[in-house]
């Protein structure tokens, strides 16, 4: 068994192969040299990651957008949780 570190985030490794205009193949590969990323593959998987992220936050933003508004965060607001944050932290919770 594999220590905790030393397992993937990923169950399996899926090989994809892709081809590339020459000018994006050497713009890669520079990032891949100037940004300290050992492989191609290393700084693709880090695009996709952001992609991923960048449409997750995207989701996020439109469901808040359609929500109903929220309570006002203005200076009770802030005193209220305040007090709230105090009392859980006295409590030992």
């Amino acid at each position: 068994m594999l220590p905790h570190f030393a397992k993937s985030p990923f169950k399996l490794m899926a090989t994809m192969n892709i081809s590339l205009p020459e000018p994006l193949k050497t713009f890669v590969d520079e990032q891949v040299s100037r940004r300290g990323y050992g492989t191609s593959s290393e700084y693709v998987r880090e695009l996709i990651r952001r992609d991923q992220d960048r449409m997750r936050l995207r989701e996020l933003l439109l469901a808040g957008a359609e929500s109903a508004p929220g309570t006002t965060a203005d200076a009770t607001y802030f005193e209220a949780l305040r007090t709230r944050v105090s009392k859980a932290a006295g409590s030992g919770v």
